[in-house]
């Protein structure tokens, strides 16, 4: 997505022998190893990075790509087969008598090899910049509310809204912020993919939410009230006596906010689970024998 300076990454300056890069690789792959960094997300994501860095560096062929192209090194094959296409067609163009230039020929490839679309202007072929995609991991705590994030992408920062509701692997697009554009194109654009973690004892299916509570034996043969959780506070609720294991109630508006729909909500559904009482004291036993022989007397 955006320009990764692989050699500030390592600590190492761009002159860096192959010997300097290896040492400074094992020194920060130790420093920053998961073993040794129980559940720190950053050193994972540290780790990560400079597992990336030395593998584009310590590859003789990579680096080269990557010291002449930066942040396209990936592409590099494509960039020098379209620029070979090109010399060739000028060439084709000085042989025509006419004077004819081949140009929507180089187009049409130059598209192939990049996609995207094209527009003349001055007699050059504008290209759209290359798409970016990235990925933003939140909490599903993190969506129940429209808020703002800070992203940094290719040294710009860009102040995202990120609206309520919003679904795990959805994608939302952000003109203009991809790569830079060809010859005056315009720029690509960013797709930003969310992959949210539910840190919540809900279970979420599209706008409605779902948990299963336990139900004390006592309450679901008498009745009564209880205080259960939802997602943004508590609520009593009234136990109807005889409540069977597994009933099923619904709180109308109290489930996920629907997407770019303020004020709107799904519905939040409680299961019961029913609480067999254990360790029951000799006078508890007793009285439920008297139970017992009051059901089948």
């Amino acid at each position: 997505m955006a320009f990764i300076d692989y050699y500030k990454i390592l600590g190492i300056e761009k002159n860096a022998t192959e010997k300097d890069i290896k040492k400074a690789y094992r020194k920060l792959a130790r420093k920053y190893h998961p073993d040794l960094n129980p559940n720190n997300k950053e050193a994972e994501k540290k780790f990560k990075e400079i597992n990336e860095a030395n593998e584009v560096l310590s590859h003789p062929e990579n680096r080269k790509k990557y010291d002449k192209y930066g942040k396209d090194w990936e592409h590099a094959e494509h960039f020098e087969k379209a620029e070979q296409q090109q010399q060739h067609y000028k060439r084709s163009a000085q042989q025509q008598s006419s004077g004819g230039f081949y140009e929507s020929d180089y187009s049409d490839f130059f598209e192939s090899m990049f996609g995207g679309s094209h527009r003349r202007s001055g007699g050059r072929v504008q290209y759209k910049g290359q798409d970016y995609n990235a990925e933003l991991k939140l909490n599903l705590t993190d969506v129940f509310t429209t808020h703002k994030q800070t992203l940094t992408v290719n040294n710009k920062k860009i102040r995202l809204t990120i609206p309520a509701g919003v679904k795990d692997g959805q994608i939302i697009k952000i003109k203009g912020h991809g790569g830079p554009g060809i010859n005056g194109g315009p720029n690509g654009d960013l797709h930003i993919k969310f992959s949210i973690f539910n840190n919540t004892s809900f279970k979420r299916d599209k706008d409605n939410l779902y948990k299963t509570i336990d139900l004390d034996l006592y309450k679901a043969i008498i009745g009564g009230t209880i205080t259960v959780d939802t997602f943004d506070g508590k609520v009593k609720l009234t136990v109807k006596p005889e409540t069977k294991n597994g009933t099923k109630i619904k709180l109308k508006g109290k489930g996920f906010p629907v997407y770019k729909k303020e004020g709107e909500f799904g519905d939040l559904y409680i299961s019961y689970q029913i609480k067999i009482p254990t360790n029951l004291s000799s006078k508890e036993k007793e009285l439920f024998n008297e139970l017992a022989k009051l059901r089948t007397s």
